[in-house]
């Protein structure tokens, strides 16, 4: 470890699968109201709940579980068709009341805490950059963290994550219509397919139901969070194309 922290043993973790290798970091904010209750709950054996690491807003790092160990943070989630995110996971929680309690800017020096932690973490893990992702990325049915307030683009300056600047959301006919609740076609099925096959799990269809809604806008809060709406304008579907794009190829 290049970066300091302190320890604090949290017993809800166990064994990674025999010859499994570590290929997401995973984001998350804390929701909570403060950072010891976080901690508290983190580190409760009943709560069933964990992770490797909590960055504070101070910039205090604390480890929580060892990264050769799978720590208990993402849940029921999907990327790229693998489900057990936990076991091919480190999993970082920074301290933020979220959605529910106050959801507000990280601050500075938490950034600059994050962004050295992940830099420590990739130096040991070969992940790489487009799996450095956010809990709503993976759960997008049931998480919003770390949300659209999270400064994706300032980690990728750091060299962190994958990130194009966003398409600017605009309206107006030549830039096509925008596909919501209710459409359907080959137009939704290829914004459906675009998303699956950059990771999101979402199966093959033409109808824009609820659950193209979600990941659309679990999407726009990751990489379009000017505006997180769930409909895929024509900024998000050309933000998408970007991303796909700028993919490694071979």
């Amino acid at each position: 470890m290049t970066v300091a922290f302190e320890t604090r043993e949290s017993p809800n973790h166990d064994a990674r699968p025999a010859g499994g290798r570590v290929d997401i970091l995973l984001l998350h904010y804390t929701g909570m109201r403060t950072a010891e209750a976080a901690l508290e709950r983190l580190c409760d054996r009943t709560a069933k709940v964990s992770c490797h690491w909590v960055v504070d807003e101070d910039g205090r790092i604390v480890r929580l579980v060892p990264e050769a160990r799978r720590a208990w943070h993402a849940g029921v989630a999907c990327w790229a068709g693998a489900r057990d995110i936990n076991a091919r996971s480190v999993g970082i929680e920074i301290v933020n009341p979220g959605h529910e309690f106050g959801y507000r800017d990280f601050p500075d020096v938490q950034i600059a805490a994050v962004i050295a932690l992940c830099a420590d973490i990739l130096s040991r893990h070969p992940i790489p950059a487009y799996r450095v992702l956010g809990h709503s990325d993976v759960a997008p049915d049931r998480k919003t963290d770390p949300g659209e307030r999270f400064p994706w683009r300032r980690l990728h300056a750091a060299g962190i994550g994958h990130w194009v600047e966003p398409a600017p959301v605009t309206s107006g006919p030549a830039l096509g219509p925008s596909l919501g609740p209710g459409d359907a076609g080959d137009a939704v099925a290829a914004l459906r397919h675009n998303l699956s096959a950059y990771g999101y799990g979402l199966a093959p269809g033409e109808a824009y139901d609820g659950e193209t809604e979600t990941v659309v806008a679990a999407f726009q809060r990751h990489f379009r969070p000017a505006l997180v709406d769930g409909v895929a304008d024509p900024s998000t579907r050309e933000t998408l194309a970007r991303l796909r794009a700028a993919l490694p190829t071979g």
